[in-house]
C-alpha cells in the first residue's frame, strides 16, 4: 500500500465528509476546507496517483513550458497539452472578435446538453488550429498573463533601468553555492499583474531545503482543485525537486504541500467517491536522462515513469 496515495485519499475523504460547502467564482459550488498539508517521502517511489491515471505527458510538458518562462500557450498545444486551453478560449469567446454561438454558459451547461457541448468543442477546436497557425491570433489570445513560468524566470524590475530578474536560475545557483540558505524561494505571485491573469496564480510559493545531502521543497497553494488540479501539482512539484536534485548532485528528501482553499467541486463528487473505492497499485519511478547537464536544457524525452500502472482515468469537467 502506497503511503502518499493513502495520503491523498485521506485528504479527499476528509473534505467529503468536513468540508464546509461554499458558493464559488465559477458558479459550480464546493466542499471546502482551509489551510490542509500533506507530506510525501519522495524517496518511497514517484507520487503520482494509482487509483486513476494521471497523463504524466501533461505534467512534463507543463513544466518544461515553466521553465522555458513561457506563457503562450502555443507550446502546449504542440505537445497535445490542453490544460490551459479553457481560460485562454474564454477570452476569446468573451471578445468582440468572436461571431460564433454563444459560449459563455458552458461551465453549467455542458454536462447536461448535448448539443451545447458539440458546438462548444466545435469552436474550440477552431480556437486551438488558430493559435497553432495564425501567429497574429496566437499573439492576441493564446497568453494567460503574468503567472508561472512568467514569473519564475523574467520577474520584471520596478527599479528604473532595472533588469528582469530569473527566479529558477537564481535557486539553482543558491542551492549550490549557499544551501543552508533559509531563501531559496520561488514565487509565482505579483501583487500587481497576477491578479488581472485569467486565471491568476494557485501555486503561488515554493520553499526549497537542503539536510544531509537531501533536497525538500514546500508548496504553499492558494487554492486547491483537489480532484483535477492537485493530483497535477503533486507530480509537478515533485518533478520539479527531481530536476533540480539531479542537477545539484543531491538526492530527494520530502514534498510538503500546504493548500489554502482546499476544495472539490459540486459536480465532482461522484468521481471523488468512485476513486476511493478502487484499489491501488504500487508507485512508479522517475527517470531523468544523466546526460542533461542544465536544468534547462530537459526535453520529454528525458524524463519518464518506470512501471507506472493505474487505473483508469475518471473524466469530470473543469469549472473556468
Amino acid at each position: 500500500m502506497s503511503q502518499s496515495e493513502t495520503t491523498y485519499l485521506n485528504m479527499a475523504r476528509n473534505i467529503l465528509e468536513n468540508g464546509t460547502y461554499k458558493d464559488d467564482r465559477t458558479g459550480t459550488g464546493t466542499y471546502s476546507l482551509f489551510g490542509t498539508q500533506m507530506r510525501f517521502n519522495l524517496q518511497d517511489g514517484f507520487p503520482i496517483l494509482t487509483t486513476k491515471k494521471v497523463f504524466f505527458k501533461l505534467i512534463k510538458s507543463e513544466l518544461l513550458w515553466f521553465l522555458r518562462g513561457d506563457n503562450n500557450i502555443r507550446f502546449l498545444l504542440q505537445h497535445n497539452n490542453h490544460i490551459w486551453d479553457e481560460w485562454a478560449f474564454k477570452n476569446w469567446i468573451q471578445s468582440p472578435d468572436y461571431h460564433g454561438p454563444d459560449m459563455t454558459d458552458f461551465g453549467r451547461r455542458a454536462p447536461v446538453d448535448p448539443e451545447f457541448n458539440k458546438a462548444y468543442q466545435e469552436q474550440k477546436d477552431i480556437f486551438v488550429q488558430k493559435i497553432l497557425n495564425d501567429d497574429d491570433f496566437m499573439e492576441q489570445y493564446g497568453y494567460i498573463g503574468e503567472v508561472y513560468g512568467k514569473l519564475w524566470r523574467s520577474w520584471a524590475s520596478v527599479l528604473p533601468g532595472g533588469e528582469t530578474t530569473d527566479q529558477v536560475a537564481n535557486l539553482m545557483n543558491q542551492i549550490q553555492t549557499n544551501p543552508n540558505s533559509r531563501r531559496l524561494i520561488l514565487t509565482a505571485w505579483n501583487a500587481e499583474t497576477t491578479p488581472q491573469a485569467p486565471l491568476p496564480s494557485c501555486h503561488v510559493l515554493s520553499q526549497y531545503y537542503v539536510a544531509d545531502g537531501k533536497l525538500s521543497a514546500q508548496l504553499y497553494q492558494r487554492s486547491g482543485d483537489f480532484f483535477l488540479g492537485v493530483p497535477f501539482n503533486i507530480a509537478s512539484y515533485s518533478l520539479l525537486i527531481h530536476m533540480i536534485a539531479a542537477q545539484s548532485g543531491l538526492e530527494v528528501g520530502d514534498f510538503v504541500h500546504t493548500i489554502g482553499d482546499t476544495h472539490i467541486y459540486k459536480n465532482h463528487v461522484n468521481q471523488v467517491e468512485e476513486q476511493l473505492k478502487r484499489p491501488m497499485h504500487p508507485l512508479p519511478e522517475l527517470w531523468l536522462n544523466p546526460e542533461v547537464k542544465s536544468i534547462f536544457d530537459y526535453t520529454m524525452d528525458d524524463i519518464k515513469l518506470v512501471n507506472y500502472q493505474s487505473e483508469p482515468a475518471i473524466k469530470a469537467p473543469v469549472a473556468v
